[in-house]
């Protein structure tokens, strides 16, 4: 299990996820160094992540992992699809729900399109950061069942990178409890004793467009 660093258990709303975003950067010091690859699960992470990656001049990247839900509870993670096409599956996960192979192939095909199809937009702005070797910081603006997160860190475990951190604003203990059996560090800003969705813990929490998205990259590729 990896070191879990909950900062406060207080519940006050931030302003905004620039906010949270530059927050976190400050919380994670003596963790997160320039020579750390900060990754953002789109779309809000990328606003968390571009914050920390500016306090460090690190190097700023996204996401485009997607999970593998169960048939019958697709919020709950049995496996993960990588950008690369690699697929993680929790063979416990895996036997505990009795899910056939076919499911699972069907599950992996409609997963890559979906992937694809983001990355069509995004890889023609920024190529993908090579995570071999590499201390990656993974980043959202908030997790709630944490299957989302689970299935980032379970697709970048298959490119092996050295250490893997978790960082985000606000977070239920328990999802926390179950993460830090994933990744080798946890950090989370807040850990509210009633926690019922992200947005909650946001003055203002608008939908990010994929155009906000695009222009974080953009200016990230004429950075380095």
């Amino acid at each position: 299990m990896g070191n879990l660093h909950i900062v406060s258990r207080v519940s006050t709303p931030f302003s905004n996820r620039i906010e949270a975003g530059k927050l976190l950067a400050e919380n994670v010091r003596g963790i997160v160094s320039l020579k750390s690859i900060i990754l953002g699960i789109p779309r809000g992470g990328i606003i968390i992540a571009n914050e920390v990656a500016k306090e460090f001049c690190a190097e700023l990247d996204i996401v485009l992992s997607r999970k593998i839900g169960a048939p019958l509870n697709p919020e709950f993670a049995i496996g993960a699809v990588s950008e690369d096409g690699n697929v993680f599956i929790n063979e416990e996960a895996l036997r505990q729900e009795n899910i056939s192979k076919n499911y699972i192939e069907r599950e992996k095909r409609h997963q890559i399109r979906e992937i694809q199809l983001r990355a069509k937009a995004y890889r023609a702005i920024k190529q993908k950061v090579i995570l071999k070797g590499k201390t990656v910081v993974i980043s959202d603006d908030g997790v709630a069942t944490g299957a989302t997160m689970q299935a980032a860190v379970w697709a970048i475990r298959q490119e092996k990178p050295e250490r893997i951190i978790l960082a985000f604003p606000v977070a239920p203990y328990d999802t926390l409890k179950r993460l830090a059996k994933e990744a080798d560090e946890v950090v989370c800003l807040r850990v509210p004793d009633f926690f019922s969705a992200v947005g909650q813990f946001y003055a203002d929490f608008p939908q990010v467009e994929e155009n906000e998205v695009l222009v974080i990259l953009s200016q990230e590729r004429r950075q380095k």
